[in-house]
């Protein structure tokens, strides 16, 4: 029979001083260390196992409580089968997620932000997601914390901003609800997340495309390119001259931009730009046609070395800012289209004028395959036809000029474009052109 009795007095455990482990009663043992270190642990058996736990040093827990301390546990085994160490484990870490759901959405979302900066393509990106919290989100939760936000407090950040600036609106929602994911993944939070769109925030507010028209980026029409080429190419500056090679190769801003020497292939006539740089996160070829070469040779007495950005902007190592092309815009008085916008220029162009198949037209877009399947077949990017292709179309920019195709301001719905020159069939002869009537 096991003795009910303490083994140890209150003046053994002040005077003890050999390392080891000495028992007491109801399986609680007084641990002292090689360097002299006193300590309680309590052994049990649950489940066929035995277990051990501290329940802390001495004398900041005396023997009296020790004790009490272990005949608790051992009654909490006997009536409750529930396992000390797990409890203890259970209880902690429900201590942790109450202290960590005191974290601001402020400071969860900045510590997001920190995290999702690293994979950005681009530094504004991270700008712009910080700004629009700041504007849109921080007055309203910013101070509240991460583990108490909810569907209606949700609600409330958006409604003001939904029905009037929509597209702005939809992105913060979903700013809101990656914020709130890296939340409840990091364990600030439980529960769902109250900003998911489907089957939730679609059932209180209405869809985007029901409140706001999507309206595309503007665009100068097609015809009117000859012209608009003709006055850039007199403007001798870097913007200029970055304009000309995004129309040139139907590239978006930051490709453009962000483009270095070492990127170029002068003698295949080649600029591959890295997957790091693009928003498809694929590697691009672009082929550059005979105007696009001239270019970017006149642009070579400018460079700092085989590393260094083919537009490079004022302060050294800096590539051209990204309101450069568009301020050139603004100055030719021409607010009324966008960068952007050349792109679905030029895919005009291909549409109306040439026999481009559609997938070669896109590749020159650097679009994605809508189709998985046809994507996951896919391993060439068509590149000899669409260098047909932007050989054709910069043929076409540097063209003669009707008269009347461009002028500066608005361009007007009521002014039809230019008629239509018939093709030099000496340049010509190998683009894929429809067959046109004569007019």
């Amino acid at each position: 029979m096991a003795k009910s009795q303490a083994l140890l007095s209150h003046q053994q455990v002040l005077k003890v001083r050999k390392p080891g482990r000495y028992r007491d009663g109801h399986g609680l043992y007084l641990q002292v260390t090689q360097a002299g270190v006193k300590s309680w642990i309590v052994r049990y058996m649950i489940c066929g196992r035995a277990r051990h736990m501290g329940i802390g040093p001495f004398p900041a827990v005396g023997l009296a409580e020790a004790r009490q301390l272990a005949l608790s546990f051992r009654n909490q085994i006997r009536l409750q089968q529930i396992d000390p160490l797990e409890a203890r484990a259970a209880q902690r870490a429900a201590n942790r997620l109450a202290r960590a759901k005191q974290l601001s959405f402020k400071a969860c979302a900045e510590a997001f932000i920190d995290t999702y900066r690293a994979g950005c393509k681009n530094e504004k990106h991270a700008w712009q997601w910080t700004r629009s919290l700041e504007l849109y989100v921080y007055p309203i939760m910013g101070d509240v914390p991460v583990g108490e936000i909810d569907t209606p407090l949700v609600i409330r950040t958006l409604e003001p901003i939904w029905n009037g600036m929509t597209e702005t609106a939809s992105r913060i929602r979903g700013r809101i609800e990656k914020v709130l994911g890296y939340a409840i993944t990091a364990g600030y939070r439980e529960g769902q997340n109250p900003a998911r769109w489907k089957g939730h925030i679609e059932n209180l507010l209405p869809k985007p495309s029901s409140v706001a028209k999507v309206e595309n980026q503007p665009a100068l029409p097609w015809a009117h390119i000859p012209a608009f080429m003709a006055r850039l190419r007199r403007i001798e500056k870097i913007p200029a001259n970055a304009l000309e090679l995004t129309i040139l190769t139907a590239s978006r801003t930051s490709e453009v931009l962000g483009a270095r020497w070492n990127e170029i292939d002068f003698e295949a006539g080649v600029w591959t730009v890295p997957a790091v740089r693009m928003k498809t996160g694929r590697e691009h070829r672009v082929p550059l046609s005979p105007g696009a070469l001239s270019l970017l040779r006149r642009m070579q007495d400018l460079s700092s070395g085989n590393d260094s950005f083919v537009f490079p902007g004022a302060k050294p190592g800096k590539s051209l800012s990204n309101m450069s092309m568009l301020m050139t815009l603004r100055r030719m008085e021409r607010s009324d289209i966008t960068v952007h916008g050349f792109r679905s220029t030029f895919r005009d162009w291909t549409a109306e004028e040439t026999d481009t198949p559609r997938d070669v037209a896109a590749m020159a877009l650097a679009h994605l395959i809508p189709s998985k399947v046809e994507a996951a077949y896919r391993r060439g990017d068509l590149f000899e036809k669409r260098r047909v292709l932007m050989d054709a179309w910069a043929i076409y920019c540097d063209s003669p000029a009707p008269a009347l195709a461009f002028t500066p301001g608005p361009a007007k719905s009521s002014v039809p474009p230019p008629p239509r020159r018939a093709p030099d069939r000496n340049k010509l002869m190998t683009v894929p052109t429809r067959a046109k009537s004569s007019r």
